[in-house]
């Protein structure tokens, strides 16, 4: 059975997949290094690691099966996960893939670099709502496809 994993630390689309999860009845890991709010739905998991680098990508990892969907902005820890089998959904709904995750690994390097020298300063773009409902659908389609076999 289909599981979801959540890395979850700076999620902005936990309220999004918990109610995906409660409809479809699939059982749900939030995964953060940080205490937050338990959910009272039993198919909603709240686990709390430690604060250890890489902590909550290492728990996901060693607990991923072919076949589960994981939400994660984290480019290296989708990497691992494409490796298992899963499918893997960025928060703001791309899905990374096998033929994706060579070049997001790529610009994220470059982009690291580039901030180090001083060339990049800020983050990306702002979370907007279209975001949001990208995420939505793009998680509502891959539910649906794990669900079809």
């Amino acid at each position: 059975m289909t599981e979801i994993f959540v890395d979850a630390d700076a999620c902005p689309v936990k309220a999004e997949i918990t109610r995906v999860a409660e409809r479809h009845g699939i059982v749900t890991h939030i995964v953060s290094n940080s205490g937050f709010r338990p959910h009272p739905n039993p198919f909603i998991r709240n686990v709390v690691v430690s604060d250890k680098f890489d902590a909550a990508d290492d728990w996901i990892v060693e607990r991923i099966k072919p076949g589960d969907i994981v939400i994660t902005a984290d480019i290296q820890l989708a990497d691992r996960c494409l490796k298992s089998g899963c499918v893997v959904i960025g928060n703001t709904g791309k899905p990374f893939t096998e033929n994706s995750i060579g070049t997001a690994l790529a610009m994220r390097e470059l982009s690291s670099q580039l901030r180090d020298m001083g060339e990049i300063k800020g983050g990306g773009p702002s979370f907007s709502q279209a975001d949001r409902s990208r995420f939505l659908n793009a998680l509502e389609v891959a539910v649906q496809k794990m669900k079809r076999g």
